[in-house]
């Protein structure tokens, strides 16, 4: 049994690397902008790998356009968002069921339930900004029925101030940045896979 799950996770990480190398190479391509977009979009509500990795390619290789793609990259995510929201208000058992049983995160979703009850604005702002995995937030807020306006504001704020925040360093650091990117660039993946799986990690054990 337990060696039958670890394959399972073996796949499914497999899966998710294979992801990850799929969104890179958009940086490559005349459609990278829109691919940002899409990407920022598609990771508020059901996609796994965050737009940051993307966000981070374009602005390596052009810092002085790291603003515009920090703006692309927010207004993609927080259309994204309500587009979750649209998932869990309407269609929870036809498309949200499935992407939360795909997350394994079935009795943490319910969790979520008690965090909107304390906070809604506070909770989906710490999901829009940190590597908790947003789509739960933005799926739960429909679910739960969470005022339309909050998930709006909080999602402006939040993922605007961590895109930014990105383009920023890119846009006053430059060519030194990218540098040393390229030279850290294996550690960053690691690192960036750690905050991947301590994203949900987050959710199943954030109390």
């Amino acid at each position: 049994m337990e060696s039958i799950e670890k394959e399972h996770v073996a796949r499914k990480a497999n899966f998710i690397r294979r992801l990850y190398d799929w969104t890179i190479h958009w940086a490559e391509t005349p459609h990278s902008t829109w691919a940002l977009f899409i990407l920022a979009f598609c990771e508020s509500s059901f996609f796994p790998i965050p737009p940051d990795v993307l966000l981070i390619v374009l602005a390596v290789a052009l810092p002085s356009k790291s603003f515009k793609y920090a703006l692309v990259c927010s207004a993609g995510s927080i259309l994204g968002g309500c587009f979750g929201y649209l998932i869990g208000y309407e269609f929870f058992e036809l498309i949200g069921k499935p992407i939360v049983n795909f997350y394994n995160i079935n009795d943490e979703f319910d969790t979520v339930r008690t965090y909107y009850q304390s906070n809604a604005f506070f909770w989906i702002s710490v999901a829009g900004f940190t590597p908790i995995p947003y789509k739960v937030f933005t799926i739960a807020a429909g679910v739960f029925k969470v005022n339309f306006f909050i998930l709006i504001l909080a999602s402006a704020l939040s993922r605007s101030a961590r895109f930014f925040m990105v383009a920023g360093l890119f846009y006053l650091f430059g060519p030194k940045i990218k540098t040393y990117i390229e030279k850290y660039f294996n550690i960053f993946t690691i690192v960036f896979v750690i905050l991947l799986v301590s994203g949900f990690v987050a959710v199943k054990y954030l109390k």
